[in-house]
């Protein structure tokens, strides 16, 4: 800079947001409330929630310039009176806190599903608090069950078996809850060309005229019964329908929706129930925009428009409803919507249902057969999950969920449970923080289970003023004789004045005062970012930005992007360096903390084959992909996982049976098959089950994502035991022991007598005996004549 600065009035704009307050670091030193330079005690507050802000009069005389915005002990310590000391702190206090309910034994009104109910805080920005929020699933809670039915040509045979199947449904829906009312509706399409049939004549009435029958004029939404208990009126009144006919192939089933949700009174929803609309179709439907091609350029709105006869009056008026209307009044009326489409239709809902949270999909059978069945088990969907959803959060407050589910295991940044069963209760640990201060001094918002009535109201009252603001002094003689408003401690300049009592004018600049301006030698003048007035920086203003500091050094404007976010737009810039947002982290905070994107549909993070890193997953086990590292055919544990979901959802047995888990761990699809075969990426697996048969498989992944179990009809178990065979082998054994014990009894009594003859050999052959006459012995001396002789 050089030479006299002339003043012009644009320079006010930046004058006003300068004061002698930046030498802050000789009595205190730096930190981050005296490093922004701010002028006003809200700008202090807003710095960080450890800033305080004195407004005593004399707070920093004695010879130093000081900060009025430091910490809270710092300026105690430096004089500051405690009646004087701007620091209001962050609170939270449970207004209504009533205890869950067990069981739906009285009115709905009085069961409560959600605790506590009302919640009051008070937040700093940048300051966070935290609460925790408890929900359970009673049991015998009331059900309203609304039947809205597709009566275009094609669903004739589904009528037909419709209308004898409400005691069944009854039945079987009585065995989930004690409470239940059941009411119909119908829809066909819009009653404007190019939707139906206008020529000829007749088909208006008759658009079945063209295939020689007879049916009902067509119609866009029908209510026909209100929900009720009896189930004779439902059998009655489903009787009475009759199919109609239009002219394209998707029907007007989200007009009928909108009206079935919106029209409350009608409709008969009972506040306290669980609200089910049950939509039955084969054909797709018409969506936003759609109603343009009939010249209906009026956006739905959401209103309830049935006449005296409960006829959509407005179908050839109002366009198709949004996708994020019907979101809307979902939310707002707590329906769960349950698709129930045929399989040819099945992706497109599918599609839908991922543009419409807390919907689900079922298959429906061509004749409707098995609709009992799917609402059955779609209503057992809705009771296993508790999730979380938001309504009317302000933008500058931000909500971090980390979630408990079953067995006490902590999902960090989860706001949903699933797998549960009736009377489980999870809870969900919240943090509020508040990133910056809206125009409102409090705002209400509410926290509510998706399809639930209970929800948790929060009001938050923003803690961005000071007391001291009220007491402020226009044209105050302490600046200067009126050159500026005193406010909390300091003096509001006019244009054209500066320092601590506005006692500086502009014109009396003095080029000397420059080297003040300077951070170091050769240094550009205030950063090159502000003008020297009076010794001090007076920074610009900036288009895209504050700039602030003693030398104008710091800016908010100046960090690192993101996809052309600044701090990734979950931050904020703070003289270079990104300060992110609770929930985010890194350089540029695009790094998420969330592990809930990483949670796979068994429950471990990355499926245990991976990191959490930001939110995604990096698979770390060689073979392993997907979102959540899921997919790993050829995985060492792919036979170990999925044998325990062959026992659960083929043998019905196992320890997800016992658990309950295997719907939510095992999303395969079991084939039955004679053997195994070749397949490309597939491992063929085997094990022993509890009747020690072996069971062969084989786990293999289509291109679609789908998960193929091939289980082999027959397992290989050990054949039992011949009772003849073992019968004769025993009697052989025993025969042949005997047989064995002769021979061998035989042979030790022969090798025994040989050894006692060859011993009496020897011992004769060594006898020595006497040779001499015996007297006793006398020979044959005397001759006997026979008589009877006669010889010759």
């Amino acid at each position: 800079m050089s030479g006299r600065l002339r003043y012009s009035p644009d320079m006010g704009t930046f004058l006003l947001l300068f004061l002698f307050l930046s030498s802050t670091s000789n009595v205190f030193g730096s930190n981050i409330c005296t490093s922004r330079g701010v002028t006003t005690c809200q700008q202090c507050l807003a710095v960080d929630p450890r800033c305080a802000w004195c407004s005593q009069e004399e707070f920093g005389k004695g010879g130093t310039s000081v900060s009025r915005c430091d910490l809270k002990q710092k300026l105690l310590d430096g004089g500051c009176n405690k009646d004087a000391l701007e620091f209001p702190s962050s609170t939270l206090t449970i207004r209504q806190d009533k205890p869950l309910s067990d069981k739906a034994s009285g009115p709905a009104d009085d069961v409560t599903q959600i605790k506590p109910q009302k919640i009051q805080m008070t937040l700093r920005p940048g300051d966070a608090k935290q609460f925790t929020v408890s929900v359970k699933q009673v049991e015998d809670y009331p059900v309203d069950l609304y039947y809205l039915m597709d009566l275009s040509y094609s669903m004739k045979d589904d009528l037909a078996l419709l209308r004898t199947l409400g005691n069944k449904l009854a039945e079987t829906m009585g065995q989930t809850t004690s409470n239940l009312r059941m009411g119909f509706g119908a829809f066909v399409d819009k009653t404007v060309s190019p939707y139906m049939y206008t020529y000829p004549q007749k088909a208006v009435d008759n658009p079945c005229i063209g295939i020689r029958t007879t049916c009902k004029a067509q119609f866009g939404f029908k209510h026909v019964l209100s929900l009720t208990e009896e189930v004779s009126s439902f059998n009655t009144e489903v009787g009475k329908q009759q199919v109609s006919r239009n002219r394209d192939a998707p029907e007007g089933g989200f007009d009928a929706i909108m009206q079935a949700m919106v029209c409350k009174d009608k409709i008969g929803w009972r506040p306290g129930a669980s609200h089910l609309l049950v939509f039955t179709t084969d054909a797709k439907t018409h969506i936003a925009l759609d109603g343009r091609i009939a010249g209906l350029v009026q956006p739905n709105d959401g209103q309830c428009y049935l006449d005296d006869d409960n006829v959509y009056n407005k179908s050839t008026v109002l366009d198709y409803p949004s996708f994020g209307l019907i979101t809307e009044k979902m939310s707002e009326n707590n329906i769960n919507l349950i698709f129930a489409v045929t399989n040819y239709v099945m992706p497109i809902y599918e599609e839908y249902s991922k543009l419409i949270p807390g919907t689900i999909v079922g298959t429906l059978s061509q004749d409707s057969g098995n609709v009992i069945q799917l609402i059955v088990q779609a209503y057992a969907k809705i009771r296993s999950k508790v999730e979380l959803e938001l309504v009317d959060v302000p933008e500058e407050l931000n909500l971090s969920f980390n979630a408990t589910c079953l067995k006490g295991e902590v999902i960090h940044g989860l706001k949903s449970c699933s797998g549960l069963k009736i009377g489980d209760t999870v809870s969900f640990s919240v943090e509020a923080q508040l990133r910056g201060c809206p125009k409102e001094k409090s705002r209400t918002f509410t926290i509510k289970p998706q399809g639930f009535k209970d929800s948790l109201e929060v009001t938050v009252d923003f803690a961005c003023g000071c007391s001291c603001e009220a007491k402020a002094e226009t044209n105050s003689s302490l600046c200067s004789n009126g050159n500026g408003t005193y406010e909390c401690g300091v003096c509001q300049c006019h244009s054209g004045r500066l320092g601590p009592r506005c006692e500086c004018s502009v014109e009396d600049y003095s080029p000397s005062d420059d080297v003040n301006c300077i951070p170091k030698p050769e240094s550009p003048i205030c950063s090159g970012r502000g003008d020297c007035l009076c010794g001090q920086c007076s920074c610009h203003s900036n288009e895209f930005g504050q700039v602030w500091g003693k030398y104008c050094e710091c800016d908010d404007f100046n960090c690192l992007r993101f996809k052309g976010e600044l701090c990734s737009g979950h931050g904020k810039c703070n003289c270079g360096f990104c300060q992110c947002d609770a929930g985010w982290k890194g350089e540029n905070c695009n790094c998420s903390t969330r592990t809930d994107t990483c949670m796979s549909s068994i429950g471990l993070l990355c499926s245990g084959r991976g990191s959490c890193q930001c939110g995604v997953c990096q698979c770390t086990q060689p073979g392993a992909y997907g979102a959540t590292c899921d997919k790993c055919p050829t995985c060492p544990d792919s036979c170990t996982i999925k044998e325990k979901c062959v026992e659960c959802q083929h043998f019905k047995r196992g320890q997800y049976m016992e658990d309950k888990s295997c719907d939510r761990i095992c999303k395969d699809e079991i084939v039955l098959v004679e053997k195994l075969g070749y397949k490309k990426n597939a491992v063929n697996c085997s094990y022993k089950d509890e009747n020690d048969c072996v069971e062969h498989f084989q786990y293999f992944e289509e291109e679609t994502g789908k998960s193929i179990l091939n289980v082999v009809k027959d397992p290989e178990c050990p054949e039992g035991p011949d009772i003849l065979v073992v019968l004769l082998a025993v009697a052989g054994a025993i025969l042949l022991l005997g047989l064995v014990g002769l021979l061998i009894w035989k042979l030790l009594v022969t090798i025994h007598d040989r050894r006692e003859f060859a011993r009496f050999e020897e011992e004769r052959a060594k006898a020595k005996w006497d040779t001499a006459n015996n007297p006793l012995y006398k020979g044959a001396t005397s001759t006997f004549t026979n008589v009877a002789y006669r010889g010759t």
